[in-house]
C-alpha cells in the first residue's frame, strides 16, 4: 500500500493526488501508472483525469463517492498500479524537424555568449537526446519536456514577448518545449519547427500525448520552407517511431 501519497481537494468535485516532489522519470512513471489505472477502472464516479509532472488531478462525482471514499479508491488503484498490473505499452517518439538559429532562434546568440558554448554545440546538445513528454499544458498541444542537458539550461526572459510564433522551440530553466500556436511567452527561443503540434482540423488534433517522447532533428532553412509548404498542403506526415 503506498504510504507517500498526498491528497488535496481541488474544489468540491476534484482531488489532486501527489505522488512525489521531484520532476524525474521514476515519479512520472507512477503518475502515468495511476492515470492509466483511473481510466481503465471506468468507475461511475470518475469524470476525467489529468496527469502532470508529479500529480494526477481526478475530477469526480461527489454524489457517487465522497472525498474520503475517493482517497481510499485512489490509494487502492495506486497500490495495484505500483505492483505492475497496469503496464504502459511502448512509447512513441515523434521526430520534430527544427531549424535552429537565424531569425528562427533570436535567443540563441545570447545563450552562446553566456553559456560559453558555440551555436553548433548548443544545437548538438539540444538535439542529441529524446525527451519524455511529462505533461501537456498551458496551450493545446504544448509539450513540457524533461531530461534536457543542464549545460544548456537558461532562465526565462525577465519580460515576456507579446508574440511567439507557432512552432517556436524554447528553453526555460531546465525545460524545453514547443509553442503549438501563436502566443505570448517568456521562454528563450532557439529554433522553429514547421510541423503543427495542434491542428483542430485533424483527429486527433494533437499528435502526441503525455508519456510519449520528442526527438529534435536539425534541418536547414531550405528544408524548413519545403516542409512548411507540404504542411500547408496537407501532404506532410511527421515521422513517428514506435
Amino acid at each position: 500500500m503506498p504510504t507517500d501519497l498526498q491528497f488535496f481537494p481541488a474544489g468540491d468535485r476534484a482531488v489532486l493526488v501527489q505522488l512525489g516532489n521531484a520532476i524525474d522519470e521514476a515519479v512520472n512513471d507512477r503518475v502515468r501508472a495511476l492515470y492509466r489505472a483511473v481510466l481503465t477502472a471506468a468507475d461511475p464516479a470518475i469524470i476525467e483525469a489529468v496527469p502532470a509532472y508529479t500529480t494526477v488531478l481526478v475530477h469526480y462525482r461527489p454524489e457517487v463517492r465522497s472525498f474520503a471514499e475517493m482517497k481510499t479508491f485512489l490509494t487502492d488503484l495506486a497500490s495495484k498500479s505500483a505492483a505492475g498490473g497496469n503496464a504502459e505499452s511502448g512509447r512513441r517518439i515523434l521526430v520534430v524537424p527544427v531549424c535552429y538559429g537565424l531569425h528562427f532562434g533570436p535567443d540563441l546568440w545570447e545563450m552562446e555568449e553566456k553559456l560559453g558554448l558555440s551555436r553548433q554545440e548548443i544545437i548538438d546538445i539540444h538535439s542529441g537526446r529524446d525527451y519524455r513528454i511529462y505533461m501537456m499544458g498551458f496551450l493545446p498541444g504544448f509539450v513540457y519536456l524533461g531530461g534536457m542537458d543542464s549545460r544548456i539550461a537558461y532562465p526565462r526572459l525577465k519580460k515576456p514577448r507579446l508574440r511567439i510564433d507557432a512552432g517556436a522551440v524554447g528553453i526555460a530553466g531546465g525545460q524545453t518545449g514547443i509553442y503549438p500556436s501563436v502566443s505570448p511567452g517568456g521562454w528563450r527561443i532557439i529554433g522553429n519547427t514547421p510541423i503543427r503540434l495542434f491542428d483542430p482540423a485533424k483527429d486527433p488534433a494533437v499528435p502526441v500525448s503525455a508519456g510519449d517522447a520528442i526527438r529534435f532533428r536539425p534541418i536547414s532553412v531550405d528544408e524548413w520552407y519545403e516542409i512548411k509548404h507540404l504542411v500547408q498542403k496537407g501532404q506532410y506526415e511527421p515521422e513517428v517511431i514506435l
